[in-house]
């Protein structure tokens, strides 16, 4: 892979999609920043990172034969590469809060945003957004935040880690034509945040409803069962989990 190590940039996502734009260059490069100061998470939500304590980077992956309508497997592979590597460094009580945030002990550890370009029926590239928490002790009013080394008391090398991660995303990506959508589904569901407890949801519209997370469609929607025995399927910005 080709890494490009920024000493700051508003968001690595917006760089790496424009740096596409302009100059053409090879498959599976990686875009580092040790300071990130507008990054982009799902919803349009900022991302807060402390420069040489977080760890905020992009991924630039092409593809010549995955279709438009296996851009959930694409989500959900992304999603478990990420969390395998964390069960690797042992990080404790791991799971994936749909769409594909990681959380350690029912707080937020990490979260990926992907960008696909389209071409035809097919996907084109995929520029791969991660802001993982490492080596930070404190977040500012952020009480749902984590990081590697709250969850563990250890101190861990970045260059490494994104290694690793790096490595995990695009050996999974390279082989995604191949994947089985229905089994790599049941994997990311095994692993899901609240699956099957009560947990309280929220509409748009300020409505509140108790139900069980059972799982995702395989067009990557969210399943819930609400204590009506209604069963919902919900999309990005459709639904919030409150806890």
């Amino acid at each position: 892979m080709k890494l490009i190590k920024l000493s700051a940039i508003d968001s690595t996502n917006s760089y790496l999609k424009e740096l596409v734009k302009t100059a053409p260059f090879q498959d599976e490069v990686v875009v580092v920043a040790t300071r990130q100061l507008n990054g982009r998470g799902q919803h349009g939500a900022g991302w807060q990172s402390q420069p040489s304590k977080s760890l905020t980077f992009s991924m630039f992956k092409q593809f010549e034969s995955v279709l438009i309508a296996q851009q959930t497997l694409l989500s959900f592979c992304v999603s478990l590469a990420l969390y395998e590597v964390l069960v690797e460094y042992k990080i404790p009580d791991l799971s994936i809060k749909w769409p594909n945030d990681i959380m350690s002990r029912q707080h937020k550890l990490a979260g990926i945003l992907v960008e696909n370009s389209l071409k035809g029926p097919h996907l084109a590239s995929s520029v791969i957004g991660i802001g993982l928490n490492v080596n930070e002790t404190e977040f500012n009013a952020l009480p749902q935040a984590t990081s590697m080394k709250l969850a563990t008391g250890k101190t861990f090398q970045i260059d490494k880690l994104l290694h690793d991660i790096a490595t995990a995303v695009f050996y999974k990506l390279s082989t995604i034509a191949r994947q089985d959508i229905s089994e790599v589904k049941k994997a990311y569901e095994s692993v899901l945040f609240r699956k099957d407890r009560i947990s309280v949801f929220e509409t748009p519209n300020g409505i509140q409803k108790n139900g069980r997370i059972r799982g995702v469609t395989l067009d990557g929607l969210l399943t819930v069962e609400h204590d009506d025995d209604q069963w919902s399927h919900y999309g990005l910005k459709e639904v919030k989990l409150l806890y």
